[in-house]
Protein backbone atom coordinates (compact mmCIF):
# COMPACT_ATOMS: atom_id res chain seq x y z
CA UNK A 1 0.00 0.00 0.00
CA UNK A 2 1.30 3.44 -0.95
CA UNK A 3 1.02 5.80 2.00
CA UNK A 4 1.80 9.49 2.22
CA UNK A 5 1.58 12.59 4.38
CA UNK A 6 0.00 16.02 4.13
CA UNK A 7 0.42 18.88 6.60
CA UNK A 8 -0.63 22.50 6.84
CA UNK A 9 2.05 25.12 6.27
CA UNK A 10 2.30 26.22 9.90
CA UNK A 11 3.74 22.83 10.95
CA UNK A 12 7.44 23.71 11.19
CA UNK A 13 9.75 21.08 9.68
CA UNK A 14 12.92 21.33 7.65
CA UNK A 15 12.74 21.56 3.87
CA UNK A 16 15.06 18.55 3.61
CA UNK A 17 12.67 16.40 5.66
CA UNK A 18 9.63 17.56 3.69
CA UNK A 19 11.29 16.75 0.37
CA UNK A 20 12.69 13.40 1.53
CA UNK A 21 9.26 12.16 2.54
CA UNK A 22 7.38 13.92 -0.28
CA UNK A 23 5.06 15.62 2.19
CA UNK A 24 2.24 17.63 0.62
CA UNK A 25 1.66 21.13 1.98
CA UNK A 26 -1.73 22.79 2.48
CA UNK A 27 -0.86 26.50 2.11
CA UNK A 28 -1.98 29.46 4.17
CA UNK A 29 -2.53 32.88 2.61
CA UNK A 30 -1.09 35.78 4.63
CA UNK A 31 -2.06 39.39 3.92
CA UNK A 32 -0.14 42.27 5.48
CA UNK A 33 -1.77 45.53 4.38
CA UNK A 34 -1.63 45.37 0.56
CA UNK A 35 0.98 42.63 0.38
CA UNK A 36 0.10 38.95 -0.06
CA UNK A 37 2.32 35.99 0.86
CA UNK A 38 1.64 32.33 0.12
CA UNK A 39 2.81 30.42 3.18
CA UNK A 40 3.64 27.06 1.62
CA UNK A 41 6.98 26.43 3.41
CA UNK A 42 8.98 27.26 0.29
CA UNK A 43 12.26 28.90 1.34
CA UNK A 44 12.04 31.68 -1.23
CA UNK A 45 8.67 32.92 0.03
CA UNK A 46 9.76 32.74 3.67
CA UNK A 47 12.88 34.73 2.80
CA UNK A 48 10.80 37.29 0.88
CA UNK A 49 8.70 37.86 4.00
CA UNK A 50 11.82 38.25 6.19
CA UNK A 51 13.47 40.60 3.68
CA UNK A 52 10.40 42.87 3.67
CA UNK A 53 10.96 43.56 7.40
CA UNK A 54 7.26 43.55 8.21
CA UNK A 55 7.70 42.95 11.94
CA UNK A 56 6.16 46.28 12.93
CA UNK A 57 3.05 45.68 10.81
CA UNK A 58 2.53 41.92 10.68
CA UNK A 59 0.63 41.73 13.99
CA UNK A 60 -2.36 43.09 12.03
CA UNK A 61 -1.99 40.50 9.26
CA UNK A 62 -4.91 38.41 8.06
CA UNK A 63 -4.28 34.67 7.67
CA UNK A 64 -6.51 32.43 5.60
CA UNK A 65 -6.01 28.67 6.06
CA UNK A 66 -6.33 26.46 3.00
CA UNK A 67 -10.08 26.49 2.19
CA UNK A 68 -12.17 23.34 1.88
CA UNK A 69 -12.23 23.58 -1.92
CA UNK A 70 -8.43 23.79 -2.17
CA UNK A 71 -8.00 20.79 0.12
CA UNK A 72 -10.35 18.83 -2.13
CA UNK A 73 -8.44 19.94 -5.21
CA UNK A 74 -5.08 18.90 -3.72
CA UNK A 75 -6.39 15.43 -2.97
CA UNK A 76 -8.55 14.76 -6.02
CA UNK A 77 -6.04 16.12 -8.56
CA UNK A 78 -2.89 14.74 -6.97
CA UNK A 79 -2.88 12.69 -3.77
CA UNK A 80 -5.61 10.15 -4.58
CA UNK A 81 -3.60 9.29 -7.71
CA UNK A 82 -0.21 9.06 -6.01
CA UNK A 83 -1.19 7.33 -2.75
CA UNK A 84 -3.62 4.73 -1.43
CA UNK A 85 -3.72 6.21 2.06
CA UNK A 86 -2.84 9.74 3.23
CA UNK A 87 -2.41 10.87 6.81
CA UNK A 88 -3.30 14.53 7.07
CA UNK A 89 -1.82 16.19 10.15
CA UNK A 90 -2.85 19.69 11.20
CA UNK A 91 -2.01 22.14 13.95
CA UNK A 92 -4.41 22.19 16.87
CA UNK A 93 -8.08 22.78 16.08
CA UNK A 94 -8.23 25.18 19.05
CA UNK A 95 -6.03 27.68 17.17
CA UNK A 96 -6.92 27.23 13.51
CA UNK A 97 -9.91 26.14 11.38
CA UNK A 98 -7.67 24.09 9.08
CA UNK A 99 -8.53 20.84 10.87
CA UNK A 100 -12.22 21.58 10.38
CA UNK A 101 -11.60 22.42 6.71
CA UNK A 102 -9.80 19.12 6.12
CA UNK A 103 -12.52 17.10 7.83
CA UNK A 104 -15.19 18.82 5.73
CA UNK A 105 -13.17 18.25 2.56
CA UNK A 106 -12.76 14.56 3.37
CA UNK A 107 -16.45 13.87 2.70
CA UNK A 108 -16.23 15.03 -0.92
CA UNK A 109 -12.82 13.41 -1.39
CA UNK A 110 -13.97 9.99 -0.22
CA UNK A 111 -17.16 10.34 -2.26
CA UNK A 112 -15.45 11.23 -5.54
CA UNK A 113 -12.04 9.54 -5.48
CA UNK A 114 -13.22 6.32 -7.21
CA UNK A 115 -14.10 7.95 -10.51
CA UNK A 116 -10.85 9.94 -10.45
CA UNK A 117 -8.75 6.82 -9.88
CA UNK A 118 -10.71 4.72 -12.38
CA UNK A 119 -10.29 7.38 -15.06
CA UNK A 120 -6.52 7.37 -14.46
CA UNK A 121 -6.36 3.58 -14.36
CA UNK A 122 -5.45 3.45 -10.66
CA UNK A 123 -7.01 0.37 -9.02
CA UNK A 124 -8.19 -0.13 -5.46
CA UNK A 125 -9.67 2.02 -2.68
CA UNK A 126 -8.29 5.20 -1.16
CA UNK A 127 -8.19 6.19 2.51
CA UNK A 128 -7.42 9.42 4.32
CA UNK A 129 -6.95 9.85 8.05
CA UNK A 130 -7.07 13.29 9.67
CA UNK A 131 -5.04 13.79 12.86
CA UNK A 132 -5.18 16.88 15.07
CA UNK A 133 -1.65 17.23 16.49
CA UNK A 134 -3.01 19.30 19.38
CA UNK A 135 -0.06 21.63 18.93
CA UNK A 136 1.42 24.50 16.93
CA UNK A 137 4.54 25.13 14.84
CA UNK A 138 7.38 22.78 15.92
CA UNK A 139 5.02 21.14 18.42
CA UNK A 140 3.46 19.32 15.45
CA UNK A 141 6.83 17.95 14.30
CA UNK A 142 7.06 14.82 16.53
CA UNK A 143 3.80 13.38 15.17
CA UNK A 144 4.81 14.09 11.55
CA UNK A 145 8.27 12.62 12.14
CA UNK A 146 6.78 9.48 13.69
CA UNK A 147 4.28 9.14 10.84
CA UNK A 148 7.11 9.18 8.30
CA UNK A 149 9.00 6.54 10.29
CA UNK A 150 5.98 4.23 10.56
CA UNK A 151 5.14 4.61 6.88
CA UNK A 152 8.72 3.68 5.98
CA UNK A 153 8.35 0.62 8.23
CA UNK A 154 5.19 -0.32 6.29
CA UNK A 155 2.99 -0.40 9.39
CA UNK A 156 -0.77 -0.71 8.89
CA UNK A 157 -2.92 2.45 8.67
CA UNK A 158 -4.76 1.55 11.88
CA UNK A 159 -1.49 1.06 13.77
CA UNK A 160 -0.11 4.34 12.45
CA UNK A 161 -3.20 6.35 13.34
CA UNK A 162 -3.34 4.95 16.86
CA UNK A 163 0.32 5.77 17.42
CA UNK A 164 -0.03 9.29 16.01
CA UNK A 165 -2.94 10.10 18.32
CA UNK A 166 -0.84 8.90 21.25
CA UNK A 167 2.20 10.97 20.21
CA UNK A 168 0.05 14.04 19.61
CA UNK A 169 -1.27 13.82 23.17
CA UNK A 170 2.32 13.79 24.46
CA UNK A 171 3.78 16.52 22.23
CA UNK A 172 5.03 19.78 23.67
CA UNK A 173 5.54 23.01 21.76
CA UNK A 174 7.49 25.81 23.45
CA UNK A 175 7.71 29.40 22.20
CA UNK A 176 10.07 32.21 23.17
CA UNK A 177 8.97 35.54 21.62
CA UNK A 178 11.40 38.36 21.04
CA UNK A 179 8.81 41.17 20.83
CA UNK A 180 6.22 41.05 23.60
CA UNK A 181 4.18 44.00 22.29
CA UNK A 182 3.87 42.27 18.91
CA UNK A 183 2.72 39.07 20.61
CA UNK A 184 0.19 40.94 22.74
CA UNK A 185 -1.23 42.80 19.74
CA UNK A 186 -1.46 39.60 17.73
CA UNK A 187 -3.27 37.54 20.34
CA UNK A 188 -5.58 40.47 21.06
CA UNK A 189 -6.53 40.46 17.37
CA UNK A 190 -7.32 36.75 17.73
CA UNK A 191 -9.49 37.37 20.77
CA UNK A 192 -6.99 35.82 23.20
CA UNK A 193 -6.40 37.44 26.62
CA UNK A 194 -3.40 35.41 27.76
CA UNK A 195 -1.06 38.45 27.62
CA UNK A 196 -2.50 41.72 28.96
CA UNK A 197 -1.48 45.20 27.82
CA UNK A 198 -0.05 45.95 31.25
CA UNK A 199 2.09 42.82 31.33
CA UNK A 200 3.25 43.49 27.77
CA UNK A 201 4.27 47.08 28.55
CA UNK A 202 5.93 46.19 31.85
CA UNK A 203 7.58 43.13 30.30
CA UNK A 204 8.94 45.21 27.43
CA UNK A 205 10.23 47.93 29.77
CA UNK A 206 12.01 45.37 31.97
CA UNK A 207 12.97 43.12 29.04
CA UNK A 208 11.01 40.23 30.57
CA UNK A 209 10.13 37.44 28.13
CA UNK A 210 7.49 34.76 28.69
CA UNK A 211 8.13 31.14 27.80
CA UNK A 212 4.90 29.82 26.32
CA UNK A 213 3.86 26.17 26.03
CA UNK A 214 1.26 24.48 23.85
CA UNK A 215 0.10 21.09 25.13
CA UNK A 216 -3.05 19.21 24.13
CA UNK A 217 -4.47 22.24 22.38
CA UNK A 218 -3.96 24.71 25.23
CA UNK A 219 -1.37 27.51 25.14
CA UNK A 220 -0.23 29.29 28.29
CA UNK A 221 2.89 30.87 29.85
CA UNK A 222 4.96 28.44 31.94
CA UNK A 223 7.89 30.67 32.81
CA UNK A 224 9.40 34.12 32.44
CA UNK A 225 12.96 35.33 32.12
CA UNK A 226 14.76 38.64 31.75
CA UNK A 227 16.23 39.05 28.30
CA UNK A 228 15.95 36.99 25.15
CA UNK A 229 19.39 35.39 25.53
CA UNK A 230 18.58 34.30 29.08
CA UNK A 231 15.27 32.97 27.81
CA UNK A 232 17.03 30.96 25.10
CA UNK A 233 19.47 29.56 27.64
CA UNK A 234 16.64 28.58 29.99
CA UNK A 235 14.57 27.00 27.21
CA UNK A 236 17.40 25.08 25.55
CA UNK A 237 18.67 23.98 28.96
CA UNK A 238 15.23 22.64 29.81
CA UNK A 239 14.96 20.77 26.50
CA UNK A 240 18.46 19.38 27.02
CA UNK A 241 17.32 17.87 30.31
CA UNK A 242 14.23 16.38 28.65
CA UNK A 243 16.43 14.83 25.93
CA UNK A 244 18.64 13.20 28.55
CA UNK A 245 15.55 11.99 30.46
CA UNK A 246 14.28 10.26 27.31
CA UNK A 247 11.89 11.20 24.49
CA UNK A 248 9.03 9.23 22.94
CA UNK A 249 10.15 10.15 19.40
CA UNK A 250 13.88 10.64 18.67
CA UNK A 251 13.61 14.19 17.38
CA UNK A 252 13.75 17.73 18.70
CA UNK A 253 12.63 20.35 16.19
CA UNK A 254 13.73 23.97 16.58
CA UNK A 255 12.43 26.78 14.40
CA UNK A 256 13.61 30.38 14.25
CA UNK A 257 11.88 33.41 12.80
CA UNK A 258 14.86 34.53 10.75
CA UNK A 259 18.26 33.29 9.57
CA UNK A 260 18.90 29.80 10.99
CA UNK A 261 22.59 30.65 11.33
CA UNK A 262 21.60 32.60 14.45
CA UNK A 263 20.69 29.42 16.37
CA UNK A 264 24.22 28.15 17.23
CA UNK A 265 25.02 31.58 18.68
CA UNK A 266 22.14 31.49 21.18
CA UNK A 267 23.11 30.49 24.73
CA UNK A 268 22.45 26.83 25.48
CA UNK A 269 22.05 25.70 21.88
CA UNK A 270 25.43 23.99 21.51
CA UNK A 271 24.74 22.03 24.71
CA UNK A 272 21.38 20.95 23.30
CA UNK A 273 23.06 19.85 20.07
CA UNK A 274 25.61 17.84 22.03
CA UNK A 275 22.93 16.14 24.17
CA UNK A 276 20.96 15.16 21.06
CA UNK A 277 24.07 13.67 19.45
CA UNK A 278 24.91 11.69 22.59
CA UNK A 279 21.35 10.39 23.02
CA UNK A 280 20.71 9.47 19.37
CA UNK A 281 18.12 12.21 18.91
CA UNK A 282 17.88 14.15 15.65
CA UNK A 283 18.04 17.92 16.13
CA UNK A 284 16.01 19.30 13.24
CA UNK A 285 16.35 22.98 12.40
CA UNK A 286 13.49 24.56 10.48
CA UNK A 287 12.70 28.06 9.28
CA UNK A 288 9.65 29.36 11.10
CA UNK A 289 6.61 29.55 8.85
CA UNK A 290 5.33 32.95 7.76
CA UNK A 291 2.23 32.19 9.83
CA UNK A 292 4.45 31.52 12.85
CA UNK A 293 6.32 34.81 12.44
CA UNK A 294 3.04 36.67 12.11
CA UNK A 295 1.71 35.15 15.32
CA UNK A 296 4.78 34.87 17.57
CA UNK A 297 6.94 37.54 15.95
CA UNK A 298 10.11 37.64 13.87
CA UNK A 299 13.20 36.54 15.74
CA UNK A 300 11.20 34.16 17.94
CA UNK A 301 12.23 30.58 18.76
CA UNK A 302 9.94 27.56 18.99
CA UNK A 303 10.91 24.04 20.11
CA UNK A 304 8.91 20.82 19.82
CA UNK A 305 9.37 17.32 21.22
CA UNK A 306 7.30 14.38 22.53
CA UNK A 307 7.79 13.01 26.03
CA UNK A 308 5.95 11.44 28.91
CA UNK A 309 3.72 13.90 30.72
CA UNK A 310 5.66 16.16 33.08
CA UNK A 311 5.63 19.61 34.66
CA UNK A 312 7.53 22.46 33.05
CA UNK A 313 10.56 23.49 35.10
CA UNK A 314 11.70 27.09 34.56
Amino acid sequence: MRMGLAIDASCDLSQEFLQKHRIAIMPITVRVDSEVFMDDRKPAEIQRFIDRRLGSRSHSAETEPCPVEEVQKLFLEKLVLEQDCVFCLTITATRSPINEHVNKASFAILKNYRQVREKAGVPGPFMMRVVDTGNVFTGAAPAVYEAARLIAANESPSTIRERLVHIASHSYGYMLPRDLIHLRNRIKKRGDRSVSLLSAVVGTALDIKPILRCFRGETSPVGKVRGFDQGAEALFGYVTRRVRAGLMVPVVCVSYGGDLEVLPHLPGYIELRQACAECGVELMEAPMSITGMVNVGEGAVTVGFAAEEHEAEF
